[in-house]
């Protein structure tokens, strides 16, 4: 399928952390073409098996892999109706320096589109100009009538950026919620991939919930689906101005492969050799904390779940312009596969142990 047409109806889509019905539809749909059962979790996470080929290991059950990426995306709720215009708190992480001057959508009784406003600067005190405008001194505005207003928004409503599909010189393209709709799309693409190839493995494609305010899907899906491993597909902070090499990745050189305490060195080195085995650009990102991602949640899951992550470098995370290299998305669902087709059943007892010098063992 093509990678942008496909990205794009993800990214478009809107899904806030909890309230995630809109892109799970389009999930779903996409997982169903693919897999043999698709279901929906009491959470929300939508979770596709793809059962292994071949024969049946001698004890009669398939070591199963847990591919995750969260479908949630960060967004805004209506805290407060101030005489026709709306006072807003964050779902998840915004920066409010990217919010200013942006259209949203106001969920209300109807959607309703609005614009995000502040006092003009020209009423401002002279030493609060040269400042970013603090998310309690922005607002929302519909175009209503505090009467009208009153009667189609309440709070606790739900406001989410209107953002659209911008593809860039390059091969490159921009919208909100790449993270982590990259790491969906990732994973949609290596079913694809997976539908048309043997492997060993029985394989659980699961698109997360509530990641940006807190990996609960991931806790609770890992839970469920049980998994002999896991692998997380997630974005991670792509080269800028203003930030160093120690901070960011290369764009259009690959997908991240993780390395740390969130990450069991038997699957990193697994995912080394398939993206050496192909030849395909990578680079390896030492993490030696909180990984930030859901791969950090599924790890102590049950009585613990190895992890790997997979990472495709973004610029301007958690602003409407989220920017990624369609080769990087293409080239993570490429290693994903890479790495499921490679997977022989014995190699789930390798991960009994945690013993990073132990090499070779695999």
């Amino acid at each position: 399928m093509e990678t942008a047409v496909l990205l794009r109806e993800l990214t478009e889509a809107r899904g806030p952390s909890g309230y995630e019905e809109e892109i799970r539809r389009i999930i779903r749909a996409r997982f169903a073409v693919y897999a043999r059962d698709v279901r929906v979790d009491s959470l929300g996470n939508c979770i596709a098996r793809i059962p292994g080929t071949g024969a049946l290991p001698s004890n009669g059950a398939r070591p199963s892999l847990m591919l995750a990426g969260h479908m949630d995306e960060i967004a805004l709720m209506v805290s407060q109706l101030e005489k026709g215009f709306l006072r807003v708190a964050q779902v998840g992480g915004f920066d409010p320096r990217v919010l200013l001057a942006q259209e949203v959508i106001v969920h209300g009784a109807r959607e309703l589109p609005g614009i995000v406003v502040s006092v003009p600067p020209h009423f401002t005190d002279p030493a609060e100009r040269e400042k970013p405008v603090p998310l309690e001194k922005l607002f929302i505005d519909v175009g209503l009538s505090p009467h009208d207003v009153e009667s189609l928004v309440h709070v606790g409503d739900l406001v989410s950026l209107r953002a659209r599909w911008t593809e860039l010189s390059g091969g490159y393209a921009a919208c909100k919620s790449m993270d982590d709709r990259a790491g969906v799309a990732a994973i949609v693409l290596c079913l694809e991939e997976l539908s048309k190839r043997s492997h060993a493995w029985d394989v659980y494609a699961v698109a997360t919930v509530q990641e940006e305010v807190g990996s609960r899907g991931a806790l609770v899906g890992a839970f469920g689906v049980a998994p002999a491993a896991a692998i997380a597909v997630d974005v991670t902070f792509g080269m800028q101005p203003g930030l160093s090499p120690a901070e960011s990745v290369k764009m259009d050189a690959g997908p991240t492969i993780a390395l740390g305490p969130n990450f069991h060195p038997r699957l990193f080195d697994r995912l080394i050799e398939a993206a050496k085995l192909i030849e395909l650009p990578h680079q390896v990102e030492p993490i030696p904390s909180d990984s930030g991602t859901d791969a950090w949640h599924i790890q102590v899951s049950r009585s613990g779940v190895p992890c790997g992550l997979v990472g495709i470098p973004a610029r301007y995370m958690h602003t409407p312009v989220e920017t990624v290299c369609l080769r990087d998305v293409e080239r993570a669902a490429r290693l994903l596969t890479e790495l499921v087709c490679r997977l022989p059943p014995e190699f789930a007892e390798t991960l009994e142990t945690r013993d990073a010098l132990a090499k070779g063992e695999s």
